[in-house]
């Protein structure tokens, strides 16, 4: 099979506000959240109180039903809170940094000269197993399986998406160091997949390249996964964000952990959009310098497709390494659906002048212009923007009714909602799509467990 792809069906959205290319600001947040509500299939366990003094390594919560998964402190300070929602649910756990920094030393160590199970240990140990995310259905990796293969999708084609490039420059040691870390755990290999010629992931040894082209969701994983190696009932595959990559190997090089990462501050609403030093869990009102907080502004944790509304007073999620900041829809438009020439509107459809100005950006909100009705078009509407081998509506219908069977046969194996967010996008039935398709996953889970 040939290892350069081109990817005819998808569509690219035309929003303003991309980051320039530069750090504007370093933040040292006096709090970061861990979020339980990040790891699909996690069940918390607290391991600490309020009060404790924690360093960057150190426990903070486990799985229950995997007692050695464990989620740790990104630094190392004290637990200022323990956060409970209705039924005394764990929203998160509060960490206030410490005037000076310290870290767990779990030792630096050679990747290339361990043992698969000297590996899992070291991830286990340290808080980064669940950077590893399991397919079917995107939930924490099991310890105890062998994947049929590892994936990393080294470009992002959402909307207004961090530069993978600009991101990780510089790591390259760290990503061969992660790279080589992961192929232990799996006889398939490293699957690495770019968007053309200079990535500097085109040098990493001991990778199966590959070569994507073409629109958005060409940079989902889950869509490369599909044009590879398809996942079948009974098999697992393993994927890993690019940056949580970098974070594995400079575990074993250096010793310690490290989850600083360059963040995106995007979106039609940010001031001087541009990157910032980030950790995961930093506070959403440390961007109000962007325009985070201000009246009206949504904050998302992620991409305009499927991230997650964080809100002002919120927190940036495990695995994003972008916020966006855009306008609530709050205004109506009389007879909108009746005017031919809306220059400021973009349209899937080539309905609107769009069609002849490829290159403007718009300055979209949060308007869905409309509420939820019936599926009224057919399967090849959005099968024209996923660029996988399968029935998109009938998907998602299976899931809307819970028909185990025709979930199966229509695909649920091969995608999270988030492979399915361009049909979201496009659908005139504005129906929650991707939130269907979450619960269809959840319904698999708990009927086939």
């Amino acid at each position: 099979m040939s290892n350069s792809i081109a990817l005819k069906k998808g569509l690219d959205i035309p929003v303003s506000g991309p980051a320039d290319l530069k750090i504007a600001k370093t933040v040292a947040p006096d709090i970061v959240a861990i979020q339980p509500s990040c790891f699909k299939g996690l069940v918390p366990r607290l391991l600490v109180a309020e009060g404790d003094a924690v360093l960057a390594g150190s426990p903070v919560l486990a799985d229950k039903n995997h007692p050695d998964i464990l989620l740790t402190a990104p630094f190392s300070g004290t637990v200022k809170a323990v956060v409970r929602g209705d039924k005394r649910k764990l929203l998160a756990v509060l960490i206030e940094a410490g005037a000076e920094q310290s870290a767990v030393d779990f030792g630096a160590k050679d990747p290339g000269k361990l043992s698969a199970d000297e590996v899992r240990k070291a991830l286990l140990a340290s808080g980064l197993w669940p950077a590893l995310v399991q397919r079917p259905y995107g939930i924490l990796a099991d310890p105890a399986a062998k994947p049929k293969a590892v994936f990393v999708s080294a470009f992002a084609t959402a909307p207004l998406a961090a530069d993978v490039d600009f991101v990780l420059a510089g790591e390259e040691q760290a990503l061969q160091a992660g790279v080589t870390a992961l192929g232990k755990l799996t006889d398939g290999g490293v699957h690495v997949s770019v968007n053309g010629p200079g990535s500097p992931f085109e040098k990493l040894a001991g990778i199966t390249l590959h070569r994507f082209s073409g629109k958005h969701p060409a940079g989902n994983v889950g869509i490369q996964i599909s044009h590879i190696a398809p996942i079948r009932k009974d098999e697992t595959v393993w994927t890993v964000s690019p940056i949580l990559l970098a974070a594995i190997g400079k575990l074993f090089l250096t010793g310690r952990l490290d989850l600083g990462r360059k963040v995106a501050v995007t979106g039609p609403a940010a001031k001087d959009p541009a990157y910032v030093q980030a950790f995961p869990g930093m506070p959403m009102a440390a961007l109000a310098g962007f325009g985070a907080g201000a009246p009206d502004v949504r904050v998302v944790s992620g991409d305009l497709l499927s991230g997650r509304d964080a809100g002002a007073d919120g927190y940036l999620g495990f695995f994003d390494n972008q916020v966006t900041l855009i306008r609530e829809g709050n205004e109506t438009e009389l007879f909108g659906w009746a005017k031919p020439f809306r220059f400021n509107q973009f349209s899937a459809t080539r309905s609107y002048f769009s069609r002849f100005l490829p290159k403007k950006r718009y300055d979209m909100d949060t308007n869905l212009h409309g509420g939820p009705r019936a599926f009224v078009m057919n399967d090849s509407y959005y099968a024209d923007v996923l660029p996988m081998d399968l029935f998109p509506l009938y998907l998602v219908k299976a899931c809307l009714t819970g028909n185990i069977d025709d979930m199966e046969k229509f695909g649920i194996y091969e995608v999270l909602p988030e492979d399915l967010a361009l049909c979201e996008y496009i659908d005139p039935s504005k129906n929650c799509i991707q939130d269907i398709v979450s619960q269809g996953i959840d319904l698999m889970l708990k009927e086939m467990a």
